[in-house]
């Protein structure tokens, strides 16, 4: 999933959870608050935002089915009549118990890099226990509510249903967010590539900032970031980023044709390191004589 689906995505779900839960938009809130987000930083913390979105529903799905458990017990307990709707709710709930163990699973492979949202969890599970403190209250109400088991009965088939549903788009959001984990910074890509080339290849690798002052590379003046190779006179300009999309390679291509015309110097070989590249953009790379690599080290061998 590219970043733009991905704000789509929050455009559609996020202003409906923030109506529903007022301790998230209170965090996000001050999140924003204490944020200054620049152009240049806003894919990464986007996406420790997403990643505190994932872990938040995770920890809302294990208490809530923590929940569940407990008013199917006394659902057995206080009315026998239903126990065939009791059964469809256990075979239910069965699948929810095997859905969790998968999702702790991966959970665990991924422990290590979720330590750092473990303060931001302590912090919601204060609110957490509130909300259980609420729901003990609720529970008490059940026993009054014999009388209205048939109209419930037709309730919960309902909400079962949603909760079907609901679990589908989990699952897809869930494995979006984990392939977004799997990408490499810029800064990493840029770091990596420096080692590589200075260390064993002995080039030269220059990361400068120029102002284009007639708006050659954006359509207006701004600063411009280029990636510099330089070996026995060869001059190779790169473009480091996560992903690269049609645009983005028309912007690199014009960072090329800016730097030649401020320095008078032919570039020899104009590179493109990221792995999300789709092939549209490769053949549009292809197109303007750009060479397309998915990992650092490719550019080594190259």
């Amino acid at each position: 999933m590219t970043v733009e689906e991905m704000k789509t995505r929050l455009q559609s779900e996020l202003p409906e959870l923030l109506k529903q839960d007022r301790g998230f938009r209170q965090w996000l809130e001050q999140l924003i608050r204490q944020t200054a987000l620049t152009p240049e930083s806003f894919d990464a913390r986007f996406e420790r935002i997403l990643q505190q979105f994932a872990a938040d529903r995770a920890e809302w799905r294990s208490e809530w089915q923590e929940w569940r458990q407990e008013q199917d017990r006394k659902r057995e307990e206080n009315d026998r009549k239903w126990e065939e709707n009791t059964r469809q709710w256990q075979e239910h709930r069965q699948e929810w118990r095997e859905w969790i163990a998968k999702f702790d699973a991966k959970a665990e492979e991924d422990r290590l890099k979720w330590e750092e949202q473990k303060r931001k969890w302590d912090e919601n599970n204060e609110k957490w226990r509130e909300q259980n403190r609420k729901w003990d209250e609720d529970n008490e109400k059940w026993h009054e509510q014999n009388r209205k088991w048939d109209e419930q009965n037709r309730k919960n088939n309902e909400l079962l249903e949603e909760i079907k549903k609901s679990r589908s788009r989990q699952e897809q959001g869930i494995g979006a967010l984990g392939a977004r984990w799997g990408i490499a910074s810029e800064h990493s890509f840029r770091a990596a590539l420096k080692g590589i080339l200075e260390t064993s290849f002995g080039v030269e690798v220059l990361n400068i900032n120029e102002f284009d002052d007639q708006g050659m590379v954006f359509g207006a003046p701004d600063q411009v970031e280029i990636d510099i190779i330089i070996k026995n006179g060869t001059l190779i300009l790169c473009e480091l980023k996560s992903s690269m999309s049609r645009s983005d390679m028309y912007i690199f291509d014009r960072k090329v044709r800016f730097y030649e015309q401020r320095h008078q110097r032919q570039v020899q070989r104009k590179i493109v390191v990221s792995p999300m590249v789709p092939p549209a953009v490769r053949d549009l790379a292809e197109h303007l004589n750009i060479e397309v690599f998915g990992y650092a080290e490719d550019v080594a061998t190259s």
